[in-house]
């Protein structure tokens, strides 16, 4: 009989360990909590964290720059979404309208502009160069917004590629909102204007 319930209880702790075991999707989300947090995201402390080994981490996250990416992209998906839902109209004014909205959200956000002054150099690589995770969705997102419309008929098809027009209201954004990093000027609520004007003119409008 004490044979028999040794046997079940082991067996139950063992179901246990199963059941509570870290999961990519716990690494995922403890990593984004720091990160909100305003803390540094170190993988062999994560590791730790979650009771696994480097490997195991580096299998499910890849590095720290794609996990960053990840985490920022998470982030920026439902700003866009919400953008996107609550900017009425079609055509230029759309376009305009939700880049405005997620760009000026973005200036004023608090997680944003710690992580970018604790490591301005690593924070900009991660935002904004070419292998950039979250540079390189939110081009390929608004590209997908402009074909939307222009497939619509609610937008004339740019005097440029497609493409290329999304990659550059991308660096428009990453200039104002990036600013104090490039240049050494505090991003500012003018520039950000001034760049929906270019955007705008670039899309067939006028500046207003």
């Amino acid at each position: 009989m004490t044979k028999h319930v040794n046997s079940a209880d082991a067996a139950l702790s063992e179901s246990s360990l199963r059941t509570t075991r870290a999961t990519p999707d716990d690494a995922f989300r403890k990593a984004r909590d720091h990160w909100l947090k305003g803390e540094r995201i170190h993988l062999a402390s994560l590791a730790v964290e979650l009771n696994i080994g480097r490997a195991t981490l580096f299998r499910w996250v890849g590095n720290k720059d794609l996990l960053l990416g990840e985490i920022l992209w998470s982030l920026y998906a439902p700003l866009r979404e919400r953008a996107r839902r609550k900017v009425s109209g079609n055509g230029i004014e759309h376009v305009v309208g939700v880049y405005h909205r997620i760009n000026a959200t973005l200036l004023n956000d608090a997680a944003l502009r710690r992580f970018i002054s604790q490591d301005p150099e690593y924070a900009l690589r991660i935002l904004t160069s070419a292998s950039s995770t979250i540079h390189n969705r939110v081009v390929q997102a608004n590209t997908r917004m402009l074909w939307e419309q222009i497939d619509a008929g609610h937008l004339k098809q740019p005097a440029m590629k497609t493409e290329s027009l999304s990659y550059f209201m991308v660096r428009l954004a990453e200039s104002c909102l990036y600013s104090d990093v490039i240049c050494g000027r505090e991003p500012q609520e003018e520039e950000l204007e001034e760049a929906c004007k270019a955007v705008r003119i670039l899309l067939g409008g006028q500046p207003g």
